[in-house]
């Protein structure tokens, strides 16, 4: 079964760390959930890290940490129920 989605919307990683992280979660673009958005953008770090700006890649981490915070929000919320 593919986890990650075959086409991600065109200029995906060109947005804001905030609007990436929140479309990376969103089920239009991560259809298996946060984890897969996750696994999406870790894929696209390491792929493309070597040809991006500083600021491009320091907004790609950022965009990585508050999905990883989403995340954790969602595993507690989980457990809690």
């Amino acid at each position: 079964m593919n986890t990650q989605p075959s086409n991600p919307p065109v200029g995906l990683f060109n947005m804001p760390a905030e609007k990436l992280a929140d479309s990376l979660a969103s089920k239009e673009v991560s259809p298996q959930g946060t984890a897969s958005g996750m696994r999406l953008l870790t894929f696209y770090l390491t792929h493309a890290a070597k040809r991006l700006s500083p600021s491009r890649l320091r907004s790609l981490e950022k965009a990585r940490k508050l999905l990883a915070a989403r995340m954790e929000r969602e595993l507690r919320q989980k457990s809690a129920a």
